[in-house]
């Protein structure tokens, strides 16, 4: 694309995403006249996914590149607010769209660690890292630890990490638009992962990130009003206002009492009841460094035109993000309330078999799933609910304590559970699986992106030509897509939990070295290694032998820990040892050259453009 043509389309983007808000909205709308007049729901649920994937297809199509800048980085032409919006979709993820409400759903106060984790976590992008990678001028995270550090060991040590976490993440967004699939499709699980997957690869390999940073854009609209939809339709109807963040707190008191009535013992609002104030305050640290950590993120900004944009588009992402999670726990509490009143209203406090809804069963019959149990049995026919619950004593129904729902599908059934009408619950799952694309797209592009650039390009064939190593970043590409798709199909855990693996994986091996990189001029090559190499070592110790009962750790009881640390706030190891390491080394070597502590000096001024020159 010449700069021409780049200028008139920058200076169109509110005219061409003018134009996809209101082809969007035709579509809802003629979605809602569909089913009034009787279409049936799973033509409505089929169309939804065809033409959000589509139009995805669409853009990456139009989007395709074969320069170098502009597939790892759009040409640095993104501005600031479409910047912001793209770094909305590519963080906000299955685990935000998908998982947070529902862990807010079940797990009540204790959930919000994950809400002020990641929402803090960009404060520290915005302080620490993003303007002076920005400024630096490298393609990825390894290539900025490559050149700082004055090596290929940084370089690699630190792809390593990026592709732990990364490829961890990329599982669990793989997972979510596989369960989104399987339901919205009517396919098994284990195909429907590779449709989740064939969306994926068409909006990312053709064009790298550009292509990516524009679907991202439009993923971002669909994700954003299919989220608040829902929630502010069950404001409006339980509390005739529309705006569910100022009026939850009615639902709250409600929940409250339908607690008291159905004898609950977990309340929704009590604080630390799943987790200690400790592990509670462990678990933001990790969310919050994880943040300013996570390759594909950091990725987006390399985007901008400038610094000073960049600086912006952190801005922006915190508003756009915003306004999701600070609809979250209104979300959360609403569907709960709804959920709760089937079981307040039904005869004895239980509900009736006769009088199980649709949703339960069509959610508890998905092949492969525990994702609706009853009486500790799949949710798949009344005859087999009522046979376990009969055999518990439960005679004539089931009391609320019977049931479970996986954390998973919670937002996604939340318009079925409150009687919304079917364009609504596509809409959601639109919105479910344009979050989970959009944050598959910008981790396999990072992956992809390390392993051609920096092993590729700058450790085996430094004379490659444009197009062969656009050839491997697309080949590369495609190998760990699939790869996450063959993983995930084992559906190894929540999604939550995997992404929150992924945090503390990024926290402990990248933040000390990028941190340090920056901010500390004295950081030498030797401490950075086995600073990097120190942390991720213990982290990924520990976590292994947590998750997979490996004897590598000591027991407590049943469980492997240290300190009774939970596996999700690993990175609280890690971390500290990773700077420790990094500094105790540093000093006890000789100090960078002047010349790279100069470089240092200069990359933190305000001013300046590309400090670090890129082949193309």
């Amino acid at each position: 694309m010449s700069l021409s043509m780049k200028g008139d389309f920058t200076d169109n983007l509110g005219k061409i995403y003018g134009i996809y808000v209101g082809g969007f909205a035709a579509f809802v709308l003629l979605m809602a006249l569909a089913s009034m007049v009787g279409v049936p729901d799973r033509w409505i649920l089929w169309a939804y996914m065809a033409a959000t994937i589509g139009i995805y297809a669409f853009i990456g199509i139009m989007s395709r590149t074969a320069q170098v800048s502009e597939y790892y980085v759009a040409g640095r032409s993104v501005p600031a607010v479409y910047n912001g919006m793209a770094t909305g979709a590519d963080w906000m993820s299955g685990a935000s769209f998908v998982g947070m409400a529902g862990t807010l759903f079940v797990l009540g106060y204790d959930g919000l660690a994950f809400v002020l984790g990641w929402t803090g976590g960009y404060v520290l992008v915005a302080v620490l890292l993003a303007p002076y990678l920005r400024k630096f001028g490298a393609y990825t995270v390894p290539d900025f630890l490559g050149t700082r550090y004055g090596g290929n060991a940084a370089r690699l040590v630190g792809i390593i990490v990026l592709f732990a976490c990364s490829f961890t993440y990329i599982t669990a967004q793989v997972y979510a638009s596989g369960i989104i699939a399987s339901q919205f499709l009517g396919i098994d699980f284990g195909i429907a992962v590779f449709a989740g997957l064939a969306g994926i690869l068409v909006c990312s390999m053709l064009g790298g990130m550009k292509a990516v940073t524009w679907t991202q854009v439009a993923q971002y609209i669909v994700l954003i009003v299919a989220y608040l939809l829902p929630a502010v339709w069950m404001s409006t109807v339980q509390t005739g206002v529309p705006l569910p963040q100022l009026m939850y707190g009615g639902a709250l008191t409600q929940i409250a009492e339908y607690e008291r009535i159905l004898n609950v013992a977990r309340t929704h609002v009590a604080p630390f009841q799943t987790y200690s104030p400790r592990d509670f305050f462990f678990l933001i640290f990790c969310l919050m460094v994880g943040t300013a950590s996570l390759p594909h993120i950091l990725m987006r900004f390399f985007t901008t035109p400038t610094v000073r944009e960049a600086r912006k588009s952190v801005g922006w992402s915190l508003f756009f993000i915003f306004l999701l999670y600070f609809t979250a726990p209104a979300y959360a509490a609403f569907s709960k309330f709804n959920l709760m009143g089937l079981f307040v209203n039904a005869e004895g406090y239980r509900l009736a078999f006769t009088a199980i809804p649709a949703w339960m069963l069509e959610w508890g019959s998905i092949a492969g799933h525990q994702l609706v149990t009853i009486c500790g049995v799949k949710a798949e026919s009344v005859m087999a609910i009522q046979a376990a619950c009969e055999a518990r004593g439960h005679v004539g129904g089931f009391p609320y304590s019977e049931l479970r729902l996986n954390n998973d599908m919670i937002v996604l059934s939340t318009p079925s559970i409150a009687g919304m009408p079917i364009w609504v619950v596509g809409l959601v799952g639109a919105g479910g699986f344009a979050a989970a694309l959009s944050t598959a797209d910008g981790l396999l592009l990072a992956i992809a992106n390390a392993l051609s650039h920096d092993v590729y390009y700058k450790m085996i064939d430094p004379k490659a030509d444009t197009k062969r190593r656009l050839l491997v970043a697309k080949i590369l590409l495609v190998i760990v897509a699939i790869a996450a798709a063959l993983l995930a199909r084992t559906q190894p855990s929540d999604i939550l939990s995997m992404v929150a693996w992924a945090f503390s994986i990024a926290a402990a091996g990248l933040f000390a070295p990028l941190v340090m990189g920056v901010w500390w001029k004295r950081t030498t090559n030797m401490g950075a290694i086995l600073g990097m190499a120190a942390g991720f070592g213990v982290t990924m110790f520990y976590l292994v032998g947590n998750v997979y009962g490996m004897d590598l750790v000591p027991r407590s009881g049943d469980e492997i820990s240290w300190f009774g640390v939970a596996a999700i706030s690993s990175g609280i190891f890690g971390v500290p040892v990773a700077f420790i390491v990094t500094i105790v080394v540093s000093l006890v070597t000789p100090p960078p050259s002047p010349e790279m502590q100069d470089f240092v000096d200069r990359l933190r001024l305000p001013k300046g453009g590309n400090m670090m020159v890129q082949t193309h």
